[in-house]
């Protein structure tokens, strides 16, 4: 997940969707990358042992599988890339 979730995070620091302290929150508390893969357009990725703060606590799991894929809508052209 290393170079992808810091490429994310790149990304939407420079698009000012989040700021960089929370990149360096979120790359603090990623836990242990024990999967991932690239499969028709779909990414899946498998954490183990991550923490999760919500609103006044904190959750450990011993694991979580992320799933993230493209969220064009149906018949939406691919972004231009320059």
């Amino acid at each position: 997940i290393g170079m992808a979730l810091t490429d994310s995070l790149d990304e939407l620091i420079q698009t000012s969707h989040i700021d960089p302290q929370l990149a360096m929150k979120v790359l603090l508390q990623a836990g242990h990358l024990h999967t991932y893969r690239f499969c028709d357009e779909v990414w899946t990725f498998i954490i183990k042992n991550p923490n999760f703060k919500l609103e006044n606590e904190q959750v450990h799991v011993d694991k979580i599988k992320i799933v993230a894929c493209n969220a064009k809508k149906p018949g939406e052209a691919e972004p231009t890339k320059n």
